[in-house]
């Protein structure tokens, strides 16, 4: 028989579920949409649904527990999501306790970024090392942070929120109340802003902009020239507050890797004495939007 655990990935669009083997190995998927105008009640019904058919097919004895990753600020002593834009509904709702009760089997809450880290390092490009930083670069731009292998969740859980990291003094204003967010200069939101301000089009979206720059318009090209140097500012700060030898870069802006890495490689070094004379890594990440799975599943696995 395999032990196996059960990750969960909620999304705001789409539900994912997977058994995966306490080797790693991933045995079973499922997935689905996040039927919000259904109501929250609805939401976590597929959830339990999900895991209940995982559970059933992999055998109840085996499972180990279950993770379940999801956006926004969570308490972890309390399971409870304090507040998340993408999961309305959810805010000061016992979501673990409630699943929990309905599984009659240990749940663990961890925000989706901090997930996804710790995915990387159980499976991912992190495998050889404890300590990594994971930056996620979407529409908005996530983080998480492994020291000696474990999330760093600080005192009430929301360490590693290094999209609102100040990367530009006076920038763009952010939906947080700060100003110069690094999500607000280098996401992919940021991008097509950028290209609309430059007057590449109102309607574009970032791969609108992302072909755009391979085609060779230089506009364009600029986008993600300035995406690249606010990484590397992020980033040289984090490899100066941390010194680990991994910092790993994921989401739906990897494609445009050629065009705002040698910015932000550049920015890093510029800023950046450890980086210089240092063999720190600043690489991609390996498991796509997989990693997410991986890192919720693990969570229980780690626990035991």
């Amino acid at each position: 028989m395999t032990e196996y655990a059960i990750g969960v990935d909620l999304g705001g669009t789409n539900l994912r579920a997977a058994a995966i083997s306490t080797a790693g190995k991933l045995l079973e998927k499922v997935s689905g949409e996040t039927k919000l105008s259904a109501g929250r009640e609805a939401v976590v019904a597929d959830m339990v649904a999900s895991i209940v058919k995982l559970r059933e097919r992999c055998g109840a004895d085996d499972l180990v527990g279950v993770g379940i990753g999801t956006p926004g600020f969570i308490i972890m002593e309390k399971g409870i999501i304090t507040a998340s834009p993408n999961l309305p509904g959810f805010e000061n709702f016992p979501i673990r306790d409630e699943i929990e009760r309905q599984l009659h089997s240990p749940v663990i809450l961890e925000n989706d970024a901090n997930a996804a880290a710790l995915g990387e390092k159980w499976q991912g490009a992190g495998r050889d090392v404890d300590d990594l930083v994971l930056l996620t670069l979407g529409t908005g731009i996530g983080g998480g942070v492994i020291i000696g292998g474990r999330v760093l969740h600080g005192f009430v859980g929301m360490a590693g929120e290094l999209g609102h990291m100040t990367v530009v003094p006076g920038g763009n204003p952010c939906a947080c109340g700060n100003n110069g967010c690094l999500e607000k200069h280098a996401s992919a939101t940021a991008v097509t802003c950028m290209a609309r301000m430059m007057g590449l089009g109102d309607d574009l979206t970032s791969e609108d902009v992302y072909k755009l720059a391979v085609a060779g318009e230089d506009k364009a090209r600029v986008c993600f020239e300035m995406m690249g140097t606010a990484l590397g500012v992020a980033l040289a700060n984090l490899v100066d507050v941390f010194n680990f030898p991994l910092y790993l870069l994921s989401g739906g802006m990897l494609p445009a890797w050629d065009l705002f890495a040698p910015a932000m490689f550049a920015e890093c070094r510029r800023r950046s004495f450890v980086f210089r004379n240092t063999p720190t890594r600043i690489e991609k990440a390996i498991l796509g939007n997989e990693a997410g799975l991986f890192g919720a599943a693990y969570l229980p696995i780690q626990a035991r």
